[in-house]
């Protein structure tokens, strides 16, 4: 009997999608088939492969009235927000827009008697494994750019957003980038393990959970296979005692309660100056209680439901925990009678929180938020460093340099100052700790992408 992979939508708890798995020959075959297609794609000229690549984003954008609902009823962000083509061509654009420069060789010398220089060449066939929680904007960080550099790209997507890499792969298939240079499969994770372990791939790129990151570590431990690991985060924002509280409120709490709180950058733990805590909490409170939980798919909704009931079953705990061990629950649940005690739940702000708790501890990925009061920017970067996670933090203050003084004491990937939960094509997105290894987008991300080739040419 064949296994299948199965999309259970949120909205209503039905099998929106279901799609047949590939064997381990099977997907070897493909990969074969990447791997010949590849030498003549990376022979293109490199303005053939970027002007190919931005037609299957353009594609993408032409589809993006079926995509908002369809992504809806998958992982259950509400319509409202139209999608993530905004972010998705951004990203292929600033690509693009740097690959020239990114790609081009380094000259050491150039004479008479020598020519030395290092090429950036393309690993070859590169594994994509994306999330759910952003399935468009979280792949295209290395479809575009690997592609770009002349790599043919495998996607695998996760099985909430079964339908997003069989759609990316025919827009792109069909705005001309050969169909064996980007392919989609249905793997299951052991034959994903087998085929990793198998060096069938010259780089693999994971976003997703700790434990699936070192799934991908074993799988690949003795192949040499390069890995680029974004993995779990718990990433924390500071209102320091001169910050606009209405702005860092209005920025902070939309960062962590957006898209249900399931975002890799999303604010989990917030710290506030004594002087700025009530106010901050008083505007926290109000903003939240004004949301409306509800079906994805109605407009008037603001926050959607989890994209699976287990998700939102973690997430109850940890408040459920939380609040038996002292911290107080702001929002009251009167407000949101649509939580069923499923994958729809209500939005949370707990106070009197401190570090024992898993709630400030341990990733949430859901729509709640811890919030401290804090005495200095001394506990502050304490207390921001106390985590095994480390994708990006969020200062508020009117001051630069205070914030980059304390940028450099804190273990991060990003430090935003007045801003949060964005990702900025020209900066690398990448993480320290457990959050993982590597970096996307930007120019490291093209060197992630291709591996250095030196050239010691004596000419006489």
């Amino acid at each position: 009997m064949t296994k299948t992979l199965k999309c259970i939508s949120p909205v209503d708890g039905s099998v929106f999608a279901e799609r047949p798995v590939v064997s381990q020959k099977e997907a070897e075959a493909v990969i074969a088939s990447a791997k010949s297609a590849q030498k003549e794609w990376a022979a293109r000229p490199l303005a053939e492969r970027i002007k190919l690549v931005m037609a299957g984003v353009a594609k993408i954008g032409e589809q993006n009235d079926e995509i908002v609902p369809e992504l809806a009823k998958m992982m259950g962000r509400p319509v409202r927000y139209g999608g993530e083509f905004g972010g998705f061509n951004e990203r292929a654009s600033h690509m693009a827009k740097i690959a020239e420069e990114s790609l081009k060789p380094i000259i050491a010398e150039e004479s008479d008697n020598f020519e030395r220089r290092i090429e950036k060449e393309p690993h070859g066939v590169i594994l994509v494994i994306a999330p759910w929680n952003y399935p468009y904007m979280t792949a295209i960080n290395t479809v575009a750019p690997a592609l770009i550099a002349g790599n043919a790209v495998i996607l695998k997507h996760a099985t909430q957003t079964l339908l997003v890499g069989e759609r990316m792969a025919s827009a792109f298939a069909e705005a001309g980038v050969p169909a064996e240079v980007f392919l989609n499969l249905f793997l299951d994770h052991d034959t994903t393990s087998h085929l990793i372990a198998g060096r069938n791939f010259g780089f693999v790129n994971f976003t997703g959970s700790v434990g699936g990151g070192r799934a991908m570590e074993i799988a690949a431990a003795g192949t040499f296979t390069g890995l680029g690991l974004e993995l779990g985060g718990k990433d924390p924002g500071y209102v320091m005692d001169d910050a606009d509280v209405e702005a860092a409120a209005e920025t902070l709490i939309d960062g962590a309660m957006f898209n249900s709180g399931q975002c890799c950058c999303g604010i989990e733990r917030i710290y506030v100056h004594s002087s700025k805590y009530d106010a901050f909490v008083k505007k926290a409170v109000e903003i939240v209680s004004g949301y409306k939980l509800g079906n994805p798919l109605d407009e008037t909704t603001t926050i959607g439901p989890m994209a699976n009931v287990r998700f939102a079953d973690l997430v109850r705990k940890q408040v459920a925990d939380a609040v038996e061990q002292g911290a107080k629950p702001m929002i009251d649940a009167g407000l949101f009678p649509e939580d069923d005690g499923g994958a729809y739940l209500a939005p949370q702000i707990l106070v009197d929180v401190n570090h024992d708790m898993e709630v400030m501890r341990e990733e949430s990925f859901g729509p709640v938020v811890g919030i401290m009061k804090v005495e200095s920017d001394e506990e502050a970067i304490r207390l921001m460093n106390d985590s095994h996670y480390g994708l990006t933090a969020s200062l508020w203050t009117q001051d630069p340099a205070r914030a980059a003084k304390l940028g450099a004491q804190i273990e991060t990937g990003t430090v935003f100052m007045n801003r949060a939960d964005y990702l900025d094509p020209a900066l690398c997105w990448t993480g320290c700790k457990d959050t993982g290894r590597g970096g996307a987008l930007s120019e490291i991300g093209y060197q992630n992408l291709t591996r250095p080739k030196s050239y010691h040419l004596k000419k006489a």
